[in-house]
C-alpha cells in the first residue's frame, strides 16, 4: 500500500516545481500517487460517512485511513452534494474545529475543505495546511489568507453553487472550458500573492457536469495537465458512477472508484481524495509499480 513516505518535513522554497506540493510547515512529493483520506464532519453525506460530532470516531477513523496509506486527511463541516443548502459558518466551524485541533497531532498535513476564509483562517491557526476550496477563491478575503499562511491550495471547478451545480449543467466542450476556467482561477490566485508551488487543481468531477462531462474529463485530463500544476481527483463513491453500474449505492461504488482513479493516475493526476482509502491505496501502488517498471531504470 501507499505509505506516507511522500512528506518531505524540511521548509519548502520558492520555485516549487509541479512534482510537488508545498504547504505551510512541508512539502509533499507528487512522483507518485498520494491519497487524501476523507472525513466529513456532516451529518448530511451522500455517502453516509461522517462523523458528525464525534471526535473519538474521527481520530480512530484517521489512524485507520493512515494505516491504509493516505499521506493528507480532508475535514469538512458543510456537504456540497447536489442541492446541499449552505450551513451557517457558525455551525460550520463548531462541526470542524474540535476535528482540526484533534488531528493535527498526528503528523500529517491537515486540508480542510471550505468555501469560507473564517472557517480556513481558523482551521491554518489550528494547524492545518491546505485549503480545499470547491469555490475556487468565490470568498475575496481567501486568496490572501492562503498567500500569508503559505498554506497549500486546492482550486477546484464549480459553476453555481451546491445547492444549484446540478440544475441542467451545460458546455459546448467541457474539457477546453473547464480548463480555460482553472487558468482564470490560477490566475486570481497569483493576484493574491498565492505561491505557485502551493496550487493543486481540481476539475471537479461531479460538480456541475453530467456523467458524460465526467468521463470527458477524465479521459482528457492531460488538457488540464498542460496548465502546469498537479491535478487532484475527486471521484470517490460519486453519481456518476452510479449510474454506470445501473444505480448502486454509494457503499457499494468501491470498486468503481478505484477504477476511475486509476485511470486518473494514468491520464497523470496525482492526488486522489478518497473515502476508501486501502483499496485505492493497493489499485494505485499496483499501477505505480508497473508504471516505474516501464519506465526501467532511472
Amino acid at each position: 500500500m501507499i505509505l506516507p513516505e511522500p512528506v518531505r518535513q524540511d521548509p519548502p522554497t520558492t520555485g516549487s516545481p509541479a512534482g510537488e506540493w508545498k504547504l505551510c510547515r512541508r512539502t509533499l512529493r507528487l512522483d507518485r500517487p498520494v491519497l487524501m483520506g476523507i472525513l466529513n464532519a456532516t451529518p448530511d453525506s451522500f455517502s453516509a460517512d461522517g462523523i458528525h460530532n464525534d471526535v473519538q470516531h474521527a481520530v480512530a477513523r484517521a489512524e485507520e485511513m493512515i494505516a491504509e496509506g493516505a499521506v493528507i486527511l480532508d475535514i469538512g463541516g458543510e456537504s456540497t452534494r447536489p442541492g446541499a443548502e449552505e450551513v451557517p459558518v457558525d455551525e460550520e466551524l463548531r462541526r470542524v474545529i474540535p476535528l482540526v485541533r484533534a488531528l493535527v497531532r498526528l503528523n500529517v498535513p491537515i486540508s480542510i475543505d471550505t468555501r469560507r476564509a473564517t472557517v480556513a483562517r481558523a482551521a491554518l491557526a489550528e494547524g492545518a495546511e491546505i485549503v480545499n476550496d470547491v469555490s475556487a477563491l468565490g470568498d475575496p478575503q481567501m486568496g490572501e489568507l492562503v498567500a500569508d499562511e503559505g498554506a497549500g491550495l486546492v482550486l477546484m471547478h464549480m459553476r453555481g453553487t451546491p445547492r444549484t451545480m446540478q440544475q441542467n449543467p451545460e458546455y459546448t466542450d467541457v474539457v477546453a472550458e473547464v480548463a480555460n476556467e482553472l487558468k482564470a482561477a490560477l490566475a486570481r490566485a497569483f493576484s493574491h500573492g498565492v505561491d505557485a508551488g502551493a496550487v493543486v487543481l481540481d476539475p471537479g468531477i461531479g460538480f456541475g457536469k453530467t456523467a458524460d462531462h465526467n468521463l470527458q474529463l477524465i479521459g482528457k485530463l492531460k488538457q488540464l495537465i498542460d496548465i502546469g500544476r498537479p491535478i487532484m481527483l475527486g471521484v470517490s463513491r460519486k453519481a456518476f458512477l452510479g449510474s454506470l453500474l445501473g444505480g448502486v449505492p454509494p457503499d457499494r461504488r468501491v470498486v468503481a472508484t478505484a477504477a476511475a482513479c486509476l485511470a486518473g493516475f494514468l491520464a497523470g493526476a496525482r492526488i486522489f481524495r478518497v473515502h476508501d482509502v486501502g483499496a485505492v491505496s493497493e489499485a494505485l501502488t499496483v499501477a505505480n509499480a508497473i508504471r516505474l517498471a516501464a519506465a526501467g531504470p532511472s
